[in-house]
């Protein structure tokens, strides 16, 4: 007879209150950095303007686009680690970071205080890049764990992308002036961040973390029957593995995830720089405009369909069908650059599928923070997500700051070329480097049952 799984009766809940209230808990979260991230490409003309600076190239703008993504990545160096002493003991600290800095933004007397500002306010963004998708999976039942990451993490940072573009038209319209707007629209980003403060630090620690790190078998029942609702059957043991040997035997799969959450991230950043210069231009329309309509039109529906299908054909098949569309989307953009050009609508068309494939495929997984803690055991699984995001940002980071060198060198058209052959290793890489964890429980994708744990743990 084979072991029954040590969380078992959270696995196999039915999606209730409890689940929908962690999805909006961390998922406005979630939404904040959407609306952090994206907010700044939509008024970058604004501020550079206000602070002097002339042109949309150099170290400045650069620094500008790019300091929240490198903020990001010391974040989750951060607060990796400290994850591993309790995911609730440090959650709502990274959105009182984020709110923090959004509202400082609107004080920033230089270009450069912004610079900073955007990087202290990055760390709170990869803070909460490891403890989200963390706390939604540990507790998130088996058959919809991807379908609720992806809501809480997909969908609402692309909803928050969208709320920044909204209400950059919205000032425009009322007749704010730019150096004012942009500062509204960027301190806005304390408003959701806030939102959640109080649900976060009441939020439960997770049952996991409690039996497995703290050795409180007696909390991890508690909220075992808090979210089940009957008294916990059995509860799971410690983990008193050594944390290199765990590491050791799961490293590939976790390197594996952060190479492909950094390809997903270099495709989908660089597509930001070109799709406006190309496409909005020619329509005769704002970037906020533009941002807005790719965002209805393409963005969010394959945010949604992404969360349709995670959990129906599989991370591995959506993630390398999604890369493979990509790539062909932008070799199609790339070979009629000129009647994309030419004709704005043939532009926002493959412009649009190219961002239907990428969202909807690795944006839904690698891009959502799901594969890190899927293939990380609870002993190490924040050190592990906190990997992934740091590969994503590296591969943003690059976007942001090698790419507009690139457009230099290779121009627009070449560049387009080589995010196409990005793509494509993409596809190729996933099929090789993750394994496939769709409906199964993070005990059994890890090998983290109670009798291997106690095995391994007197070896």
């Amino acid at each position: 007879m084979a072991e029954a799984l040590p969380f078992a009766a959270l696995d196999e809940q039915k999606f209730k209150r409890f689940h929908w209230l962690t999805l909006f808990t961390t998922g406005m979260g979630v939404f904040t950095d959407g609306y952090d991230l994206s907010s700044i490409g939509i008024v970058l003309p604004l501020v550079l303007a206000s602070f002097g600076v002339n042109h949309l190239t150099g170290i400045e703008s650069g620094a500008l686009a790019g300091s929240a993504l490198v903020g990001a990545a010391l974040g989750a160096l951060i607060f990796g680690p400290l994850a591993q002493n309790g995911r609730k003991k440090f959650y709502g600290y990274d959105v009182m970071l984020m709110a923090a800095m959004a509202f400082a933004q609107i004080f920033a007397p230089t270009l450069w205080w912004l610079i900073a500002i955007r990087f202290v306010l990055g760390i709170g963004v990869g803070a909460d890049y490891v403890l989200s998708p963390t706390i939604m999976a540990e507790h998130a039942n088996r058959p919809d764990r991807g379908k609720q990451i992806a809501i809480g993490f997909g969908v609402m940072w692309q909803s928050g992308a969208m709320v920044a573009a909204l209400l950059s038209l919205l000032l425009i319209g009322l007749g704010v002036s730019p150096d004012l707007r942009w500062r509204i629209v960027l301190a806005f980003g304390a408003v959701p961040a806030i939102s959640v403060l109080y649900l976060r630090r009441k939020m439960p620690e997770t049952a996991r973390y409690l039996a497995r790190l703290a050795d409180d078998p007696a909390g991890a029942a508690r909220v075992v029957e808090q979210i089940s609702g009957a008294p916990a059957e059995r509860v799971a043991q410690r983990d008193r593995r050594p944390f290199r040997r765990v590491f050791a035997e799961h490293a590939r799969a976790i390197f594996g995830a952060a190479l492909i959450w950094m390809l997903f991230d270099i495709v989908i950043y660089s597509g930001i720089l070109f799709g406006p210069s190309l496409i909005a231009h020619s329509l005769g329309i704002t970037p906020a405009i533009f941002a807005l309509l790719v965002s209805g039109l393409f963005i969010l529906p394959a945010a949604w369909l992404g969360v349709l299908l995670i959990d129906r054909i599989g991370r591995k098949p959506l993630t390398m069908l999604g890369f493979l569309g990509s790539a062909i989307a932008l070799a199609a953009f790339a070979w009629l650059h000129d009647a994309a050009v030419a004709v704005p609508a043939l532009g926002l068309l493959l412009f649009g599928l190219y961002n239907v494939m990428i969202v909807a495929g690795p944006g839904t997984t690698a891009g959502a923070g799901i594969l890190g803690v899927e293939v990380s055991p609870t002993r190490i699984r924040s050190i592990g997500q906190a990997i992934t995001v740091v590969g994503g940002r590296t591969g943003a980071s690059i976007s942001a700051f090698v790419f507009p060198l690139l457009f230099g060198i290779l121009g627009e058209q070449g560049v387009i070329w080589l995010l196409a052959a990005t793509s494509l290793v993409g596809a190729a890489c996933t099929i090789f480097v993750i394994p496939e964890t769709a409906r199964r429980s993070l005990e059994e994708i890890n090998a983290d049952s109670d009798v291997q744990v106690a095995r391994a743990g007197a070896d």
